[in-house]
């Protein structure tokens, strides 16, 4: 079980319209599939996402590991 890395930074491209508004958007799903390939496992109901991420540009996520340890993971989003 690999366990899940603290300061992981992952990378999206995806459709955007002209104000960086993204066509569809960055689920928590998406953010665990996408830490998942760099070989650090996580469940997305641990990953703290209010609402789906739908601009371009940086983004802070949150990262539950244990009740009272947590992780930033930095989401970058281009438009394509």
């Amino acid at each position: 079980d690999n366990l899940f890395i603290p300061d992981a930074s992952i990378a999206f491209t995806r459709k955007a319209g002209e104000e960086g508004k993204l066509f569809g958007s960055i689920t928590s799903q998406d953010i665990a599939d996408s830490l998942a390939a760099q070989g650090k496992t996580v469940d997305k109901r641990r990953i703290e996402l209010p609402h789906p991420i739908k601009a371009v540009g940086e983004h802070t996520v949150i990262v539950r590991l244990h009740p009272e340890v947590h992780a930033d993971v930095r989401v970058t989003v281009a438009a394509e």
